[in-house]
């Protein structure tokens, strides 16, 4: 008689340089993204099948792209198969290969709308999968090590044999194998040899954060336009002015250090939010968040970069 699998775990492929090809074996950098099919991908990983311990595995092929063009439409099928896959109750966890990126937007977009209560892994490679020596097949192994753990849940990314929550998690170098942290909110924990250290706790609901329905995420035809702008010497109001001509629904200004605004800029900004565009506060500075104080004329982030309060405005934005 068969054994019988009580617990499967879902590898849902993306694209990304994880699934990268080039010429050379030598080559790290002049690639092409996004070449080999995420079931070739775990074929050619061979401890995987060890790792699962009698577990199934499904894999399904969500979209094939280099990650810099990723797109809303990919963000709802994503959204869509991962909320398909959470609901099966024999699904343990997910793993999602993905270029490294926008891996922070579309983390921190999964958690915001999905908030799962099981372990949602994303995971990527700093090099393409013929290279000499690749990062992608330690990166999945580790990935699923996460999805497997006991009491795993929520969104987190898993990189160099660091985990890193969906709120935190950042790119941070353009090329080394280690490329991303957490900021100084440090990492969740480490991979090692197959075991998962936890330094802190799997990520929470941002309070007072809007969920959506994910039937309202799917069937969102127009999203909300929200565009970043940034602050530095000698900044101008004339982006903010164009982009207000052109609709713009939402601005999230990345800031110098606490928040601080060239006052031109700000004078755009604040005319902006008068005329009923929603504008946040962001800093540019990849450590620290905005220290907002009682009555500033533009709210904070509440500790998210630009890009990542970029996607939760867009949310904040949709129809209800």
């Amino acid at each position: 008689m068969a054994q019988q699998i009580d617990k499967k775990i879902v590898v849902l492929g993306t694209g990304g340089t994880i699934a990268g090809t080039a010429d050379s074996a030598a080559d790290n950098i002049g690639y092409t993204a996004a070449q080999v099919g995420v079931a070739q991908l775990l074929e050619a990983i061979p401890a995987l099948s060890s790792v699962f311990a009698g577990r199934a595995l499904i894999t399904e092929q969500v979209a094939q792209i280099d990650s810099k063009d990723m797109s809303f439409a990919v963000w709802q099928q994503l959204a869509s198969r991962v909320a398909h896959w959470l609901a099966q109750p024999e699904v343990q966890g997910i793993v999602i290969t993905h270029g490294t990126d926008t891996l922070e937007e579309t983390a921190y977009f999964l958690q915001a709308v999905l908030n799962p209560a099981k372990p949602v892994v994303l995971t990527c490679a700093m090099r393409p999968a013929t290279s000499v020596a690749p990062d992608g097949p330690q990166n999945v192994l580790d990935a699923v090590a996460v999805a497997m753990h006991a009491g795993a849940r929520g969104v987190v990314a898993v990189c160099a044999g660091t985990l890193h929550s969906a709120f935190d998690v950042q790119k941070v170098h353009p090329y080394r194998i280690n490329a991303f942290n957490s900021g100084d909110a440090g990492p969740l924990g480490y991979v090692e040899e197959g075991a998962l250290r936890l330094l802190r706790n799997w990520p929470e609901a941002l309070v007072g954060s809007q969920q959506h329905a994910i039937e309202n995420i799917v069937n969102t035809m127009d999203w909300p336009r929200v565009e970043i702008v940034m602050n530095y010497a000698g900044a101008s109001g004339a982006v903010v002015e164009a982009l207000v001509a052109q609709g713009v629904q939402g601005l999230v200004v990345a800031a110098t250090g606490n928040g601080t605004l060239h006052h031109d800029l700000e004078a755009a900004l604040l005319k902006a939010q008068r005329a009923g565009v929603k504008v946040v506060r962001a800093s540019r500075c990849p450590n620290g968040r905005v220290l907002g104080q009682p009555g500033d004329a533009i709210p904070d982030s509440q500790g998210l970069s630009a890009a990542k309060a970029r996607v939760a405005l867009m949310l904040a934005l949709m129809p209800a």
